[in-house]
């Protein structure tokens, strides 16, 4: 997992080919820091042991620091052998959708691979889900804030970046109001 040590905002880019690693390495060379979410897979063969294996979660996003202008980023971006575009704030919007540094510090941690007990859902799926924002306020992930949503008789403290998000199972009685803290 990257951290994220100054205030630089985040841009969420989408792959039209599935090149995830490509082009990591090419934001690498260009000295652009990226993140990719990861997960464990198990995988099962016949005959040989049980392997787990981290995976992207999406094989067609990226995340990336934005430390320079943007038109130096798109022009990176451009001159790629492999087809993308920064995700904008909605379809019609001229802007492209900044993810603030703090909210991207949350998102990394949220979806740190040894942490069990998470789903991770599409722009569309996550705003359908009903919830209040709130902060957890004790417990070892205190200090996130996020929307806290309900699915199958459990408590989920929601974030929502650019494209993709995150549920984290969490105990609705560690979660206070965002207007409290």
């Amino acid at each position: 997992m990257t951290t994220n040590s100054d205030n630089a905002t985040w841009l969420a880019i989408r792959l039209l080919e599935p090149r995830l690693k490509e082009v990591t390495m090419e934001m690498e060379y260009e000295g652009i820091e990226s993140y990719t979410p990861m997960e464990y897979v198990v995988k099962k063969e016949e005959g040989k042991p049980i392997k787990r294996q981290l995976r992207p979660v999406v094989r067609n996003y990226l995340f990336i620091r934005k430390d320079r202008p943007i038109a130096d980023i798109l022009n990176i971006i451009t001159q790629m052998p492999y087809p993308a575009f920064i995700v904008k704030s909605n379809k019609n919007a001229a802007d492209y959708a900044e993810i603030k540094a703090e909210e991207m510090k949350d998102f990394q941690i949220m979806c740190n691979p040894d942490i069990s007990m998470k789903v991770y859902l599409t722009s569309e799926e996550a705003s359908l889900k009903p919830g209040s924002e709130v902060y957890v306020k004790y417990g070892p992930l205190k200090g996130l804030t996020g929307k806290l949503v309900r699915q199958n008789k459990k408590y989920f403290l929601l974030k929502e970046v650019p494209g993709i998000a995150v549920m984290l199972k969490v105990g609705r009685w560690c979660c206070k109001p965002v207007e409290e803290k």
